[in-house]
C-alpha cells in the first residue's frame, strides 16, 4: 500500500521477472490488484488472460494491478490516472510497456495518455470510450438509486444486492441469458421464482461480501463523471469493441478512433458476453 498524496492510499501487486517491461492491466470497478493468480492459489479476477504463458505474459512481462482509489469524493478518473503515475514514481518504473484496461480500467488507460503520455508506450483499450454513453449512465444511476434506498431504510444489503443485479443484466447479452435461463419457474413460498432471480440472488450475495455500498456509490459515479478529450491521446492506441455491447455501443468506439490524437486502429469481436 503506497499513500498517493491527495489520492489516498494505492494497493497494488506486481508478478513476473525483476527488471522486465511493465504492463498495468485494469478492470472494471469491481476488479482488483490481483489480476493474475496469487501466490495463495487464489484465481486472479482476469486468470483466463494474464499469467505465465498468456496473452499477457507473466513470463515475459511484469503485470501490475491495483485497487481502485474510492476517496477524495468525488473520485474521478483523474484521480486514478495521476495516482498511478505516482505508483509508478514510488516503484522506480519510469515507462510502461503497455497499459491494458478494461470497461473502467480502459477509461482510465484514456486518461492515462493523456496526462501521462511519457509514461507509456501503448494503450490497449477495451470496451471503454472517452465518456459514459447517456443510457449506461441512467442504467447506473437506477443502481445508485437502490443503494441510496437501501441505506435509507436500513437494508444496505439489499440495495447493493440489487444494484449488482441490474448491474449484471447489462454485462450480460439477451442470447447468453435465453441459452442459460429459459427453464421454467420454480415453485416458492413466496410465489414462482424464476431461474434467472437465482442467479442474479447468487451474484447479489457474492458481490456484498466484498463490496460496501460507500466504494460502489464513489466508483459508479466516476464511470459517469469520466470524460476525456480524444485528441489529446497521441499514445498508439488499440481499440477492442464487443459488437453486442450495449453499454459503449461500437458507434461509440468508431467515434472515438476517428477522434484519437495518434496512431488507432480498432478490433471488433462478436461474443455473447
Amino acid at each position: 500500500d503506497l499513500d498517493q498524496g491527495g489520492g489516498g492510499v494505492i494497493a497494488h501487486r506486481i508478478v513476473g521477472p525483476a527488471n522486465a517491461p511493465v504492463v498495468i492491466a485494469l478492470g472494471g470497478i469491481s476488479a482488483g490488484r490481483n489480476v493474475t493468480r496469487a501466490g495463495d492459489g487464489t484465481p486472479g479476477w482476469w486468470e483466463d488472460f494474464a499469467g505465465p504463458a498468456r496473452p499477457i505474459d507473466s513470463d515475459r512481462f511484469q503485470v501490475l494491478g491495483i485497487d481502485w482509489l474510492d476517496a477524495p469524493s468525488p473520485i474521478t478518473t483523474e484521480h486514478q490516472a495521476d495516482a498511478i503515475a505516482g505508483l509508478l514514481d514510488d516503484l522506480k518504473i519510469d515507462r510502461l510497456h503497455a497499459f491494458v484496461g478494461s470497461s473502467y480500467g480502459g477509461m482510465v488507460g484514456l486518461v492515462f495518455a493523456a496526462r501521462h503520455p511519457e509514461r507509456l508506450a501503448r494503450n490497449v483499450c477495451i470496451s471503454a470510450a472517452h465518456q459514459s454513453h447517456p443510457m449506461a449512465t441512467a442504467l447506473r444511476a437506477l443502481q445508485r438509486q437502490a443503494v441510496q434506498l437501501g441505506l435509507a431504510s436500513g437494508q444496505e444489503d439489499r440495495g447493493l444486492a440489487l444494484a449488482r443485479g441490474i448491474a449484471m443484466t447489462t454485462y450480460r447479452t439477451i442470447e447468453e441469458f435465453a441459452e442459460r435461463f429459459s427453464g421454467a419457474p420454480i415453485p416458492g413460498a413466496e410465489g414462482p421464482r424464476f431461474p434467472v432471480e437465482e442467479y442474479l440472488a447468487e451474484q447479489g450475495r457474492r458481490f456484498i461480501a466484498r463490496f460496501t455500498p460507500a466504494r460502489f456509490l464513489s466508483l459508479s459515479l466516476s464511470l459517469d463523471l469520466h470524460r476525456v478529450d480524444p485528441a489529446t491521446v497521441t499514445t498508439p492506441t488499440t481499440l477492442v469493441a464487443v459488437a453486442e455491447d450495449t453499454l459503449v455501443p461500437l458507434w461509440q468506439m468508431e467515434a472515438l478512433r476517428a477522434r484519437l490524437g495518434g496512431p488507432a486502429t480498432l478490433d471488433v469481436i462478436h461474443s455473447t458476453f
